[in-house]
């Protein structure tokens, strides 16, 4: 694959808008204007030369440290498209053992330099963007440490690389009948330390469990030396190391090898989308399913404005009238909102599971049909595509964002309606409006997970297209922060979250991670203004 400099995934994949999809967004947001692109060769051109010593892993081609310049979140995106990075790593390093890793923190000691640990490149909150700083800076790329280890059988714990990608994970596993089913959106390119480091979430997490289920131990390479953490299944003795170290992001150490709980290869999975008649009847739907502990994989709510966006979004003009007139047919207007779930399991299994989904949905009035699997064979094949349309669209002139939280059930309106008319309200000052909707999932008995994505036309700058971003951001983290529930679900903290960790956590709480990481750091070297907004650190 012949990554992309400046955008997500494969060079060659192109998403595709299908044209009564873009009438839809253009009607919403107004007909856009895109702005100008740097080429490669001018951001090239503008990386100073590097402060680092020389080292056998250790590359300084300006290429490869634009590369390892940003991330995906969207000053990321911005910076990689208008040439303005301001700072670049100084090299960046290609460790292939955790012996590798530890010399290479011996050496930024030595030579007092920073480092930042790097695996997929997906963070969408600032992970792993350069600071200033008067000291030298090293990203250190895990991606050459990206094998399967070990494979204890009887246990299930399987030893990974922690720079081991989702498909080579998924792959390494398959071939000996196991799987890990963990899937995050960014499955693709993200790695199986990065999922740890910022406890990731995957799309089937109601069957597989999020990382911190999946998480079992392994080995985090320090300042101060080596972190063993070992694969206990569970212990009462005292605070659990293993969840201390886990969400760091990279500020205690870098995690070298990655111990995880797999299961065997299911016989059967299927996804299926069914559409309900409104919000209230999907959402009491999927809380029902979710707190009668119906064996299922995954569950995911669209509202009406996501549901509508994603058929016209994937299907040609003319499947979406048949499907309309089809669903019109059927009782369910405009306000009907879009269920999709999937069960993973023995064939056996999975037959009483349907049974007892489909009983649950009919009683809320879902309507599925024909369309039912047909719908869940195309979120399947697409399901990790959605990151691709940002880069159409911004050809456009079409700027896309996300963000996600979570909270208990009965909050769950509330925090929804107060991100939505936060972000739709955020530009009316320039007489912009903004596209958005939203869905729920990673559901659980206490509540569940709202990710919200939204869609607004680029300024005639990059300046006044990163504040409009800004408006909306903080406008949305405002809310978050004050109405119970977490800045980041799924997506950690990086340094865009950073400023509302305390919301959650408290002042005590923010003592107890401070103390934590300046005791792992005093000198503020490793991975600097991410998870904690800098204070007393260099730089």
């Amino acid at each position: 694959m012949g990554r992309r400099w400046n955008g997500w995934g494969d060079e060659s994949y192109v998403k595709e808008v299908s044209e009564h999809g873009r009438r839809l967004i253009h009607s919403i947001i107004g007909e856009p204007k895109p702005l100008p692109s740097v080429s490669l060769e001018d951001v090239v051109a503008k990386v100073p030369a590097s402060r680092l010593p020389d080292h056998a892993v250790i590359s300084k081609d300006q290429e490869e440290r634009v590369r390892h310049a940003r991330g995906q979140s969207f000053p990321d995106w911005l910076a990689m498209h208008n040439g303005e990075y301001d700072i670049f790593p100084d090299g960046v390093a290609y460790p292939e053992s955790s012996s590798q890793v530890r010399e290479l923190l011996d050496l930024a000691v030595e030579h007092d330099f920073e480092v930042i640990p790097y695996g997929g490149g997906t963070s969408v909150a600032g992970h792993i963007t350069p600071q200033k700083s008067q000291r030298a800076i090293l990203t250190i790329d895990m991606g050459r440490m990206n094998q399967l280890l070990d494979l204890n059988e009887e246990s299930q714990v399987a030893t990974f690389g922690a720079g081991t990608p989702g498909p080579l994970v998924e792959s390494q596993l398959r071939v000996r009948g196991y799987t890990l089913g963990h899937y995050p959106q960014s499955w693709e390119l993200s790695t199986v330390g990065g999922w740890v480091a910022s406890r990731s979430s995957g799309q089937q997490s109601l069957g597989f469990g999020r990382i911190e289920q999946m998480f079992a131990g392994g080995r985090m390479e320090t300042l101060h030396g080596t972190l063993d953490i070992p694969s206990i299944p569970a212990s009462s003795a005292g605070p659990d190391i293993r969840e201390m170290t886990m969400g760091t992001e990279g500020r205690l150490g870098i995690f070298t090898e990655v111990q995880v709980r797999v299961t065997r290869l299911a016989e059967e999975e299927k996804f299926f989308v069914v559409f309900m008649p409104n919000w209230n009847s999907a959402k009491k739907a999927v809380r029902e399913l979710v707190q009668n502990n119906v064996p299922m994989s995954m569950m995911r709510v669209s509202n009406a404005k996501e549901a509508k966006a994603h058929i016209h979004l994937g299907t040609k003009e003319s499947q979406f009238k048949l499907m309309d007139r089809y669903l019109r047919f059927r009782g369910l207007g405009d306000d009907r909102c879009m269920l999709t779930f999937g069960v993973t399991g023995s064939k056996a299994q999975n037959k009483t599971s349907l049974k007892q989904v489909r009983k649950t949905l009919k009683g809320h009035g879902g309507i599925g049909g024909p369309i039912a699997q047909v719908m869940g064979k195309i979120w399947a094949e697409g399901r990790f595509k959605f990151p691709y349309l940002r880069e159409t669209t911004w050809q456009e002139g079409i700027a896309i964002d996300t963000l996600e939280t979570s909270t208990d059930w009965e909050n769950v309106d509330t925090v929804l309606q107060g991100i939505e008319d936060s972000l739709e309200s955020a530009l009316k000052d320039d007489n912009e409006n903004v596209m958005v909707f939203t869905h729920l999932s990673h559901m659980y008995s206490q509540g569940c997970s709202i990710y919200t994505t939204y869609f607004f036309r680029c300024a005639d700058s990059y300046e006044a297209t990163l504040q409009r971003w800004q408006k909306m951001k903080s406008s949305a983290s405002e809310v978050i922060a004050r109405s119970r529930a977490t800045i980041s679900h799924q997506h950690g903290v990086g340094k865009d979250h950073a400023p509302y960790l305390e919301a959650e956590k408290g002042k005590l709480g923010m003592r107890l991670i401070r103390t934590m990481t300046e005791d792992f750091d005093s000198d503020g070297r490793l991975n600097p203004g991410t998870l904690l907004v800098q204070t007393t650190e260099q730089g």
